[in-house]
């Protein structure tokens, strides 16, 4: 239920994510469209930000679609907060500089995009070093940064660079070191610092629990790819992800805490940096509001399901008792890529007749996760495709059938393998939600800036939840009652994430609310839990303020426009602006798409 940003965060904060790894498989190549003049200006301004980044995080810029940084590993020496901040700098001071002489709007738009995130950048890594110890779970990095290459859909030529990156990671390169000792290193030199506090235990402990499935799984990727001569370092990278959980058991444990909130500076930027702009106490309230409305509708809704599915032995009046049966009728794992694609082709027909938004003509791409990827990353995702030099890579809708990092060992969900639910997911993580927004950047030429770097979780998860509103009212009435439990989800999200972090709910008096009421199953719970806080404190009230921004824009503009709005020429439009931040999508929806939709109509 989420697409992560990559290029923008803070050096150590990137190499704890993973669900920046590209789509396993491409259909027919995209047609990406040639970009315009000043799309091309603003792109020469992203690659200054660019090979900034791509000094200290060269896997990431790989993912992007820079392929000169194939085989590079990440930079984790002495220093390394002071020399990525003077990096950044100067790389801002650049962008004024061409900001200080650009005469075309949406270029100076675009460098304004650009030095916010620099400046978001800089901000992020004072903040993290300033409250805490630099842990940093190596062995989730190194799968994530191989599973990145080792793709089918790659160049054989790029996938052989994996080789050259792993021996950079385990020191067989010349003139490289260990990733390990560079983590080790930066932790340890911190230790006793003032101020500085650990990682949460929790986070730790499953981190342990998860290096013999990262190590198995960068060992598969390696043979599925037949990548010849990587024995030696495959062994040491065996050896040296082992000798680094000892090292965490001994060094980092004890460190290690259990309070997981956060400093409360940290929390208020973290929310920032994923785009909410209020105040935690304003968007509980506001979130509040719409977990009862949401769960009056599923209430009022629960009759009919029942009564169509033909429910024996349950009380339709109680929408949990319905949801409970609903999931009782579950989908084999072998049948579930089957049931979810032709779901999938359901939506993209009733998408096309009710002219809810263009999609392109080819396939969609949906898989299940791996063992490796679920443990990494257990909750259903998009992967979006390379954003730059993109050479038919499309993303792909990737779905975990349990939490392999659960303290249940692999306790499996019951949340997304029956029918009811393949509807929302889909419209979610698919068409008209991920995959098309990400689909749309690449085919329409949006500019770096707008794709890359305007990126964060309210522009990207708002635009999902808003495409699964928009297919509601062509789903079956079982599809409409799971999509109101997903969207109450986000509203319990939007609750509790804040809550957790201002120490005003228990994370047991949490994980109660998403089990009981928003009737999660006990695996799912944790991952949502999990998310909260630690994995990515903040981010999970992004897709129902994102959502409502999008919804209040929808409704200024059916105002202002009367029996004249057109719903797919404003879906269009809002998919063709890229990532823009709210404020600046109601820019370009006031200034251009409204007085343009006037004059056509006229």
């Amino acid at each position: 239920m989420s697409v992560i940003p990559k290029l923008h965060q803070t050096v150590l904060a990137a190499l704890l994510a993973t669900a920046f790894v590209m789509p396993a498989m491409a259909n027919a190549p995209a047609a990406a469209s040639a970009p315009s003049a000043w799309v091309e200006a603003s792109n020469r301004n992203a690659a200054i930000v660019l090979a900034a980044q791509a000094q200290y995080s060269p896997e990431n810029a790989s993912d992007t679609g820079l392929a000169q940084y194939d085989g590079l590993a990440a930079d984790l020496g002495p220093n390394i907060t002071e020399r990525q901040v003077a990096a950044m700098r100067k790389a801002r001071a650049q962008l004024q500089q061409k900001l200080a002489t650009e005469k075309d709007e949406r270029v100076r738009q675009d460098l304004q995009i650009l030095t916010q995130a620099v400046d978001q950048e800089v901000a992020g890594t004072q903040l993290d070093a300033k409250y805490a110890l630099p842990w940093i779970d190596v062995p989730q990095m190194v799968f994530g940064s191989m599973q990145s290459l080792l793709q089918e859909q790659r160049p054989a030529a790029r996938r052989a660079k994996a080789l050259e990156r792993l021996q950079r990671y385990v020191g067989q390169f010349p003139g490289s070191t260990p990733i390990t000792a560079q983590a080790k290193a930066r932790f340890t030199e911190k230790i006793g610092k003032p101020g500085l506090a650990g990682p949460v235990r929790l986070q730790v402990e499953q981190s342990l629990e998860n290096v013999p499935t990262y190590i198995a799984g960068i060992r598969k990727l390696f043979a599925d790819m037949q990548i010849a001569g990587a024995e030696s370092a495959l062994a040491a990278m065996e050896q040296q992800l082992n000798d680094y959980a000892a090292w965490e058991k001994q060094v980092v444990l004890p460190l290690s805490r259990t309070d997981f909130r956060m400093a409360p500076e940290l929390y208020a930027f973290r929310l920032k940096q994923v785009g909410i702009d209020i105040e935690p106490r304003a968007l509980v309230e506001r979130a509040q509001v719409a977990y009862l409305e949401t769960r009056a509708a599923m209430q009022a809704l629960a009759p009919v399901v029942a009564a169509k599915m033909a429910l024996k032995g349950v009380d339709g009046a109680d929408y949990r008792q319905v949801l409970r049966a609903l999931k009782t009728d579950s989908i084999p794992n072998e049948q579930l890529e089957a049931h979810y694609k032709g779901v999938n082709t359901q939506l993209e027909q009733r998408i096309a007749q009710q002219r809810v938004v263009d999609i392109p003509a080819r396939a969609m791409t949906m898989r299940l996760a791996s063992a490796a990827e679920s443990a990494a990353q257990p909750a259903p995702h998009m992967r979006p495709p390379p954003l730059i030099g993109n050479t038919g890579e499309h993303g792909q809708f990737v779905l975990p059938v349990s939490n392999p990092a659960a303290s249940g060992k692999g306790e499996a969900y019951d949340d997304f393998n029956f029918a009811g639910a393949a509807w929302t997911l889909s419209a979610h993580e698919g068409r008209p939600g991920h995959e098309l927004q990400f689909s749309a950047m690449v085919e329409r030429g949006v500019s770096q800036a707008r794709s890359l770097y305007a990126f964060n979780s309210v522009n990207v998860e708002g635009w999902a939840l808003y495409a699964e509103a928009e297919m509601i009212p062509y789903e079956p009435a079982e599809g409409q009652f799971i999509a109101l439990q997903f969207r109450m989800l986000r509203a319990a999200r939007a609750m509790l994430d804040p809550m957790l972090n201002l120490g005003q709910v228990t994370r047991e008096e949490a994980g109660r609310i998403l089990t009981d009421e928003v009737m999660l199953s006990k695996a799912m719970a944790r991952q949502e839990l999990d998310r909260y806080t630690f994995n990515m404190p903040g981010q999970a009230g992004s897709y129902f303020y994102g959502y409502t921004r999008i919804l209040q824009l929808r409704a200024e503009t059916e105002l202002a426009l009367g029996e004249k709005f057109d719903r797919l020429a404003f879906n269009n439009f809002l998919l063709g602006q890229g990532l823009l931040p709210p404020d600046l999508l109601a820019k370009a929806v006031r200034e251009h798409f409204i007085p343009e939709q006037r004059k056509a109509r006229d």
